[in-house]
């Protein structure tokens, strides 16, 4: 499968700080791909990379397999750009607004534009400084759509929004950009997790983690384990894919982040020999995030 987009070793740095440190991240040709992180781990400074709004320090960007940098007229026409700070020209109109964008996009569909400004319920006549911030990013996603781009980026897209709203916005987006490649950067999981096809985990400037969403699920479990004797042995050396291990009397806690059931039962058993019960709990993708950030901010 093609990566529509991919960069290797991005890093920047905005003076002496460093926001990103090394990023390698691939998006797959036609995936939902969700870039989550805490407020200031360098997502949306990653997305104004890819849309050469800045430059890199070090590493490379490509879009559609160029260097972002250099992405040609032709290639920003398939892309829809949609960012929680976008600024519109106030003093247009929704319909103004959308005939003034038309000359700039050779696959723009009028018909598509009308029918998005019904489906969204924006006034046509109204002017955008008037729009609340709900129909805002209703104008803003209807503009994108309108020219069926191959790829759209959102940052932060759902952020203010109520959930009605938000719900409306996701389902027209999974309806209308059927076929795209989407990259939505949020710093909230309960926002995307529902339908991102990938997830990557960006914390501090450095990629802890990309893959599908489904294999997240997979290999991480809570487990908890119940010992015969409320005095175990404890091993000075835990195994590196133990995150957050506890012993409070017989019990002991930890999340798995490489579970392979043989595996890892093998190795709970070179641990602690004498055991009377183990859970092997399946972990909701809130509580992963959770699990990772805290590991992080320890090792830090």
């Amino acid at each position: 499968m093609n990566n529509v987009i991919q960069t290797i070793q991005l890093s920047k740095k905005f003076r002496n700080i460093s926001v990103l440190d090394k990023v390698d991240l691939c998006v797959p040709e036609g995936a939902i791909y969700g870039l989550l992180g805490p407020n200031g781990a360098g997502k949306s400074t990653t997305l104004q990379i890819l849309m050469n709004i800045h430059q890199a320090s070090g590493g490379r960007a490509e879009i559609f397999g160029h260097d972002s940098q250099k992405i040609s007229p032709r290639d920003f026409t398939q892309i829809g750009y949609i960012a929680e700070s976008q600024e519109l020209p106030g003093w247009m109109t929704v319909e103004g607004y959308m005939a003034y964008l038309e000359p700039f996009y050779p696959n723009w569909d009028r018909a598509r534009a009308t029918e998005l400004l019904r489906e969204f319920d924006l006034p046509p006549k109204r002017k955008l400084r008037h729009l609340s911030r709900g129909m805002h990013m209703k104008a803003t996603l209807a503009s994108s759509l309108a020219y069926r781009p191959r790829l759209i980026v959102m940052d932060e897209p759902f952020s203010g929004l109520d959930s009605l709203v938000r719900d409306e916005v996701v389902e027209s987006l999974l309806v209308n950009a059927e076929g795209a490649s989407i990259l939505i950067c949020s710093h909230d999981l309960a926002e995307i997790e529902s339908f991102a096809s990938h997830i990557g985990y960006l914390d501090r400037g450095r990629l802890q983690f990309s893959e599908e969403t489904a294999s997240l699920g997979e290999r991480f479990r809570e487990i908890e384990i119940t010992l015969d004797s409320p005095d175990p042995v404890v091993s000075p050396a835990w195994p590196a894919s133990w995150l957050n291990t506890k012993l409070s009397g017989r019990c002991v806690r930890f999340v798995e982040t490489q579970f392979e059931r043989e595996k890892t039962m093998a190795e709970i058993g070179r641990f602690f020999p004498k055991i009377e019960q183990v859970a092997l709990n399946v972990m909701p993708l809130r509580s992963i995030f959770v699990t990772l950030a805290k590991a992080s901010r320890k090792a830090a």
